[in-house]
């Protein structure tokens, strides 16, 4: 992860993240802190880089010429080194509040840009063409964009693989899964006459557990009744979700791995969101339902992609959103536990970014360049050699479900598509998920793959609408 910072006061930046763990991070190589000063690309003699608002006010603004030259130097290093166009995250208290799901998210990108402002602000003129993200980290007014970036750069690090050297500390601490950290205790065993809990000293790790989860209960639903909302969401959802258990197997596996950001959880019907793909997921009980649930979409994701679970949400999408492209599928889930026999004759591994070309000419009208790119550098998209020679590829999609099978013309017919789909069914069974697809309903020929490979299918049509 590389983290490019657009500063007028670098010694600020540099000072305050080369030390600690995002110090040792950086030095070991997992994080990357560049600090770029915008003053250095001014034309002005006198270094300017800020003049008087148009229409009069208060304060100076940052110009536009010296922020756009000095992401270009940026834009034009990431490009020579191959990689894609960075997100540009544009700090200001006019953005959307940063939380830990937002960490997670932007955690998965291999460049981030914060652009750092000043004065009464940046010309609008600039913000309109280098940022992608408009951010805030609370509801009040810095004097620059320095201390929010340091915020986010050290959350969004802390999730970084390698940063930190317990695994477990990222996944257990504040936030995770919506709750507030329990209360910990080091020694001595009494302080002041206050002990430490006993049950913290039975060495029984299953209570340990327990107490924590209560403990982690209890506090988020006393200091953050809000959080403990959102997470009260996910025990509702899952009750309408089992109901039909294959049908729903998508947003079930969304929501286990962690993912979703669930906007409502009702044990008549669930809306939801994949943060990865930004994919919007519901499904109801009947029509009442249906609309009460679409009336939650919040207003910036209306032009995106649905997943409709009933003929009837898909209708109604269709109608509120204007939305004309729908593919219809029946779900497919692997629900045993036991690992598949692989054929040896293969041999599959992780591809590498110098296969986007061909895995492109070969999938480009079903997806477009960007997005396989993301799944090969993921290491989520897998391929099979023949003599070294790749003869087709397997993948595991944002939200989760296997697909984007494809086995080249001249080795079809050989068993590689099988081969393929049993490596990938094994390597999610390892990671404890289930593995599942989705189908065309018209392509009877995977069905049948499916089938002989011991998936169960499902009885409902899942409707994706664009």
């Amino acid at each position: 992860m590389k983290f490019h910072i657009l500063t007028l006061f670098p010694d600020m930046v540099e000072g305050g993240l080369h030390t600690s763990i995002l110090g040792r991070a950086a030095a070991d190589g997992h994080i990357s802190l560049e600090a770029v000063n915008i003053r250095d690309f001014t034309v002005n003699k006198h270094k300017k880089v800020d003049d008087y608002p148009y229409g009069g006010g208060a304060g100076m603004l940052m110009k536009a010429q010296p922020v756009y030259d000095a992401y270009r130097y940026i834009e034009e290093k990431i490009s020579e080194e191959g990689r894609k166009p960075p997100r540009v995250i544009y700090v200001t208290p006019q953005g959307s509040v940063f939380n830990q799901q937002m960490a997670q998210e932007l955690a998965g990108e291999e460049d981030l840009v914060f652009l750092c402002g000043h004065y009464e602000g940046i010309d609008e003129r600039v913000l309109e063409t280098i940022v992608t993200d408009y951010i805030s980290i609370g509801d009040y007014v810095l004097t620059g964009g320095e201390l929010p970036s340091m915020v986010m750069i050290d959350a969004i690090s802390r999730l970084v693989p390698g940063v930190l050297k317990n695994k477990e500390s990222a996944e257990f601490e504040s936030f995770h899964n919506n709750l507030l950290e329990y209360p910990q205790y080091t020694r001595p065993e009494i302080w002041r006459e206050k002990p430490v809990p006993e049950v913290l000293l039975s060495g029984d790790h299953a209570r340990v557990d327990q107490w924590r989860l209560q403990q982690s209960e209890a506090r988020t639903r006393k200091r953050r009744p809000d959080l403990y909302e959102v997470y009260a969401r996910e025990p509702k959802a899952l009750s309408w979700l089992l109901k039909s258990k294959i049908d729903h197997m998508d947003m079930i596996e969304v929501i286990r791995a962690g993912q979703a950001d669930i906007l409502c959880g009702d044990e008549e019907g669930v809306l939801l969101k994949d943060v990865p793909s930004g994919a919007i997921m519901v499904s109801a009980s009947d029509e009442d339902m249906g609309e009460r649930l679409l009336s939650l979409i919040p207003r910036g994701l209306k032009d995106g992609l649905f997943v409709a679970h009933q003929e009837f949400l898909k209708d109604s999408i269709c109608r509120r959103f204007d939305a004309g492209i729908v593919n219809a599928c029946v779900q497919a889930a692997y629900t045993r536990k036991t690992l598949l026999e692989e054929d040896s004759r293969f041999c599959i591994r992780p591809l590498t970014i110098s296969f986007l070309e061909e895995v492109y000419s070969h999938y480009h009208t079903v997806h477009d360049k960007e997005y396989l790119e993301g799944r090969i550098r993921s290491g989520r998209m897998y391929g099979a050699f023949v003599e070294e020679t790749l003869a087709g590829f397997i993948g595991m999609h944002a939200e989760c479900s296997m697909g984007m099978l494809e086995v080249f013309e001249p080795f079809r017919r050989q068993g590689i598509g099988e081969a393929l789909e049993r490596h990938l069914i094994n390597r999610i069974l390892k990671e404890g998920r289930v593995p599942f697809c989705q189908i065309f309903t018209d392509n009877e020929a995977s069905v049948k793959l499916q089938q002989k490979l011991g998936l169960r299918i499902g009885r409902q049509t899942v409707y994706w609408v664009s």
